[in-house]
């Protein structure tokens, strides 16, 4: 099956197939770009699966034989209006560093609206298992591995947190003028751009005296972005339209407050104090493994990351409130991305003095 379509190498090394996929019919572009990627398949042979999971972008498999074995190619179609605050080329980057490392698939291209990569074994975590120890040690083991990923030469990596804060804030003052949300919310304490605007300059100000270290970060760590895989007892992450360099504290802080769900948000089921404790104590132990430092971990330090981490929670509700207020202005994804926002500042504004208080 021979393909016509143009092929760039970037100057990641990754080829660039010249194919936009529609997104209310896949089907056709996807055919076109496994002509390229698979040749050895015929058209008719392959299947495709759709996954529903993602809130922001179209995600389907693709395979001729069964899709928990063999050769399956997972092709990823971007949002509308995503590539506004994303930056895909840092997104390729990322993938390419998580592979290197043995902690994520390999990306096989990049098309003019999408990526392909490699589909790990395993099924997405449903939001029941973030709890159970065998789980949720996986998760804190993985991440602190990840965290440890040295940067390249150069000069020290910059925590991206304010600068994607602040460009999700411009961008929802940019929409406001076409399609006022902001003030749908019905929030006292964040009726206006403006007052989001001072809200987000206290928050800075109070969190730069909290440190926590820069590292490599996830920075999305929900459960639809956790891959376990039962018969290997190991979890991947998969997803790295966010990941960069970060606060150590904020990354684990966002996967705490994804425990409440996305669909329905439920912050009953926000880990309690003792689960937290136990997973920070996890997480440790393997960072300091992996630093070569000695591994025992001290009730002072689980204290320590357990304040500065729910005081980074402020940050992660802050950042997702401001990005699902955008996206209920551009997205085409069937979410009700006004009431995921005032869901988040709520929380936020609820735990801001409980939390800074400690």
């Amino acid at each position: 099956m021979e393909s016509a379509v143009s092929t760039v190498v970037e100057a990641n090394g990754l080829p660039h197939l010249k194919i936009s996929v529609q997104e209310e019919a896949p089907q056709e572009g996807i055919l076109e770009l496994l002509k390229s990627l698979r040749p050895q398949w015929r058209t008719g042979d392959v299947k495709m699966k759709v996954f529903t999971e993602g809130i922001t972008n179209q995600l389907m498999a693709c395979y001729t034989g069964c899709l928990w074995s063999g050769d399956v190619v997972l092709v990823r179609v971007y949002g509308n209006m995503t590539d506004l605050f994303l930056d895909r080329r840092k997104e390729m980057e990322m993938f390419q560093t998580f592979h290197q490392h043995g902690c994520g698939p390999k990306l096989y291209c990049s098309f003019e609206n999408g990526i392909c990569y490699e589909f790990m074994q395993g099924a997405v975590l449903e939001d029941s298992l973030l709890a159970q120890p065998h789980i949720y040690r996986l998760i804190a083991e993985e991440l602190a591995k990840i965290h440890t990923i040295k940067p390249k030469a150069g000069s020290p990596p910059q925590p991206v947190l304010w600068t994607k804060m602040s460009q999700f804030l411009h961008l929802v003052q940019d929409s406001e003028s076409e399609v006022p949300i902001v003030s749908s919310m019905c929030l006292p304490e964040a009726a206006s751009v403006d007052a989001l605007q001072s809200e987000m300059t206290e928050l800075k100000r109070r969190l730069a005296h909290v440190y926590s270290p820069i590292v490599l970060c996830h920075n999305d760590l929900l459960t639809k972005n956790i891959v376990y895989d039962d018969r290997k007892g190991s979890v991947s992450f998969i997803d790295y339209e966010y990941a960069d360099f970060n606060y150590q504290a904020f990354d684990i802080a966002n996967h705490f407050n994804e425990f409440a769900g996305v669909g329905e948000i439920d912050y009953s089921l926000y880990p309690s104090v003792e689960l937290q404790r136990a997973w920070l104590t996890v997480y440790l132990r393997r960072f300091k493994s992996s630093t070569g430092t000695d591994v025992t971990v001290s009730e002072q330090e689980v204290n320590g990351l357990y304040v500065t981490v729910c005081q980074f929670s402020l940050a992660s509700h802050f950042l997702w409130g401001l990005w699902a207020i955008f996206q209920a202005r551009h997205s085409t994804i069937n979410f009700d991305f006004v009431q995921y926002a005032k869901a988040r500042f709520q929380r936020y504004f609820e735990k801001k003095e409980e939390y800074f208080g400690m």
